[in-house]
């Protein structure tokens, strides 16, 4: 019988019961549940929820699921342990009414699962004697999972006010889990973003972040083994070299992997058609927000670095746009650097379905213009580059800025934001899938943006002129710096080309040889 795909699907014993695909990933749960408190950070829809649930499986002494998986000959099934689960994503929108509510309901269907009297009237008082009373009853340590800890805070993140009073909330629910210590064999807290310990998890000072750990880069996702073995019998015929193109890439400093969405309903797709399934699954509304507000230059983003300590600083009303876009799935680790002041990482977007959706947003963000304008001017723009047509490409380039609304970008400061212009520029470039450089290093500078198309490279340097002396100068700067000569040895045709923005008429000329 043909195997299915168990797209959405978080509950372990559905799968190993169904005849659904498992990749064994419990070879590294087991190592995982050597530690006591655990945290881990990975985006939507990577599998978190089923980790969770194979854990509790674990703890249930369920060996029967588990039979012909590493965990079957590694674990001892002679010790059962109660488990405890709070799962915060089971209620859309929890604001801090609700979320009180939400929090004193869980408590309440656990007391009535193991007969618990109500004894506190504090959500942390009630839930510190709920684990104690379940130790004493059972005779054994407790095993607490905690589901997207992070959504409260997430769902109200755009009202600081609201989002510090839910904070607070959870950051006293968590110190109840610090204060039950000797009560608690394992517990496991997982979520999208990764909150200052300091700030949320005060109590929780020996919590342990698997977020960048090597040896747990793989706990969720696909590594190329994995695709390559578990699902052999739906691979014949696929250009997996496309498949990993588009969809892996994932990195927390160890082995690469898939997204799992995408591979299950790529796999599942009769016509196996490339598209954004992971993206298209959410909005990323308030990080667009954040970087037209910030001023983010879209082109930095491909190669920009940072410490560790930035990365781990997430919290209410001062969120770092790269922690944000790194936590939420939209960059990666791309290498990781020991200096002797302390770690530093650098990221790039993961895939070619990252790169090209991200960058579509920002479009869409940046460019208030209707939908079948933009993918009009991306089809030109693929076209002209097809044929080589470097003055129907300048046309095109030109045609959507024109089409940014006057009263849109003189009503603020934009204008002045060099970065604003490279962005758009970058974006349309990135959003049909090209393969390009930015800030790229020769021995004499820093090139703007490189882009590789067939037998050809463009080589892009970008300027905004205040005054007719400045013109010319983004060609001048090409050329006075010998980019070129990076590429001479490739054999391909060599565009040099300086693009200024005019920050009075707001136009953008071209200069190229």
């Amino acid at each position: 019988m043909k195997k299915l795909f168990p797209k959405g699907i978080q509950t372990f014993a559905d799968i190993r019961k169904g005849n659904y695909y498992y990749v064994d990933k419990t070879s590294y749960i087991i190592e995982l549940l050597k530690e006591k408190f655990v945290f881990l950070s990975r985006p939507r829809r990577f599998g978190k929820s089923l980790t969770l649930d194979t854990i509790a499986e674990l703890f249930s002494g369920n060996k029967t699921l588990f039979k012909g998986l590493y965990a079957e000959n590694h674990w001892n099934w002679q010790k059962t342990y109660p488990i405890i689960r709070i799962d915060f994503g089971l209620n859309t929108s929890l604001n801090y009414e609700y979320l009180t509510k939400i929090l004193h309901e869980q408590i309440s269907e656990i007391e009535r699962e193991f007969g618990i009297e109500r004894i506190y009237e504090t959500y942390s008082g009630r839930f510190g004697y709920l684990l104690k009373r379940i130790a004493e009853q059972y005779q054994s340590q407790v095993v607490v999972l905690i589901d997207e800890y992070d959504k409260p805070i997430l769902d109200n993140i755009t009202d600081e006010g609201q989002a510090v009073l839910v904070r607070d909330i959870l950051r006293d629910f968590y110190g109840s889990i610090k204060a039950s210590d000797s009560y608690i064999r394992f517990s496991m807290l997982t979520g999208v973003s990764r909150f200052s310990k300091i700030n949320l998890f005060s109590g929780l000072n020996n919590l342990t972040d698997i977020t960048l750990l090597e040896e747990f880069s793989g706990l969720c996702g696909y590594t190329q083994s994995e695709l390559e073995t578990v699902f052999a019998p739906e691979l014949e015929g696929i250009d997996l070299a496309k498949v990993k193109h588009w969809y892996n890439g994932y990195n927390w400093t160890g082995e690469s992997v898939y997204n799992p969405y995408d591979i299950l309903l790529f796999l599942s797709n009769s016509r196996k058609m490339f598209k954004a399934y992971w993206f298209e699954t959410g909005s990323p509304t308030f990080l667009m927000d954040m970087l037209l507000h910030k001023h983010i230059d879209i082109t930095s983003l491909q190669g920009i670095d940072s410490s560790e300590q930035v990365l781990s600083q997430f919290e209410v009303g001062n969120i770092s746009p790269i922690a944000l876009m790194f936590q939420t799935g939209y960059l990666t680790v791309d290498k990781v650097l020991q200096l002797p002041f302390g770690v530093r990482y650098t990221f790039k977007f993961p895939n070619i379905e990252v790169q090209q959706s991200f960058n579509q947003a920002v479009i869409y963000k940046f460019l208030p213009t209707q939908a079948p304008q933009i993918i009009r001017i991306q089809s030109q723009l693929y076209q002209n580059l097809v044929d080589d047509d470097l003055a129907g490409m300048f046309v095109t380039i030109q045609s959507f800025f024109a089409g940014i609304p006057y009263n849109w970008h003189s009503n603020n400061d934009i204008a002045h934001f060099e970065g604003y212009w490279a962005s758009v520029f970058y974006a349309y470039f990135a959003s049909i899938g090209l393969h390009i450089n930015v800030e790229e290093p020769t021995n004499n500078g820093r090139m703007d943006m490189t882009v590789f198309f067939a037998d050809r490279v463009y080589i892009f340097e970008f300027k905004v002129i205040r005054q007719s002396s400045d013109k010319g100068s983004a060609l001048a700067q090409i050329q006075d710096k010998k980019y070129a000569q990076k590429y001479q040895g490739l054999g391909k045709k060599i565009y040099e080309i300086g693009v200024e923005f005019d920050e009075k008429s707001l136009e953008v000329g071209f200069e190229v040889i």
